[in-house]
């Protein structure tokens, strides 16, 4: 009789329990709309977060509730987003791709070091250690950080210790930004095609000694470009609001600090910038 009695009394409250479950799951189940599946499965699964959303699912749910449009994925191909926007029955959007900019030309041909670091193979790491040893404190420390966070093998280290950004590849998730102890990447709409590669703050042709493609602080670009270039501590600050769709700016650039950047990637000096030549290292600096 105890038996039946306790059985009894687990079935009344397994079967309690789960009328309780099957009350709270209509009480509180959110709908989801299928099609956001759909659209997420649309999508590149680059999570990279250059559209905006932390990742592509969040994207899909943005999408498909109307608060974006599939422009604004840059990562996916035209193809990709025409077959989402269709699918939604949506505007395509427009979005500018941005890729990651480097604020550095001071590879080891031109650029000298005032010591030698010897430990963990990482920018941050030789940061750590009175900045790294290159004479420019500002300058690239060329240890690839950036090329080992990179997870869409945008950026390769080349000859001279430069990491070069593969424009095709670049999807601007900002992994780059993050990690560089010299704030030297930044994300940039391609369009950004007139570039101040440096970031050193001193003035005077005494960086040279340090680096000789390092801005001088002359001024030149600044006088030569108007309103759309101000020297700030000692660099200068390109105005992107104007029309910055001009090369005058880098023509008497004795250093080529700033260039302009073509489609292809190539970097374009002005006419007066003195040619390197060096094809090896400089270096270290004897003090």
């Amino acid at each position: 009789m105890t038996i039946i009695i306790a059985l009894a009394a687990l079935g009344g409250l397994t079967l309690l329990l789960a009328t309780m479950l099957i009350v709270a799951n209509k009480k509180l189940y959110v709908y989801e709309d299928p099609r956001i599946d759909q659209v997420e499965d649309m999508l590149p699964h680059a999570n990279c977060g250059a559209c905006g959303y932390p990742g592509c699912r969040p994207f899909a749910e943005a999408l498909v509730s109307g608060n974006a449009l599939p422009g604004k994925c840059t990562v996916s191909s035209e193809e990709g987003r025409v077959a989402i926007a269709d699918f939604l029955g949506v505007s395509l959007g427009a979005e500018e791709k941005k890729v990651a900019r480097l604020a550095c030309a001071g590879g080891t041909n031109v650029a000298i070091n005032r010591a030698q670091y010897q430990g963990l193979d990482s920018c941050r790491a030789a940061a750590l250690v009175s900045g790294g040893g290159k004479g420019c404190f500002w300058g690239c420390l060329g240890h690839g950080d950036c090329e080992v966070v990179c997870d869409f093998d945008a950026i390769t280290m080349n000859e001279f210790g430069l990491p070069v950004v593969d424009l095709e590849k670049c999807t601007a998730c900002g992994d780059c930004v993050e990690v560089c102890p010299k704030d030297l990447f930044s994300l940039q709409p391609i369009s950004h095609q007139l570039w101040v590669a440096c970031k050193n703050l001193e003035h005077g042709d005494a960086v040279l000694e340090e680096c000789q493609v390092a801005c001088t602080a002359c001024g030149k670009c600044a006088m030569d470009g108007g309103d759309l270039i101000t020297m700030k501590h000692n660099l200068p600050v390109i105005d992107y609001s104007l029309n910055h769709r001009t090369k005058d700016p880098i023509q008497r650039c004795p250093t080529g600090a700033i260039v302009w950047l073509d489609e292809s990637g190539i970097t374009v000096k002005g006419l007066e910038s003195k040619k390197v030549i060096r094809k090896g290292e400089r270096g270290m600096k004897r003090t």
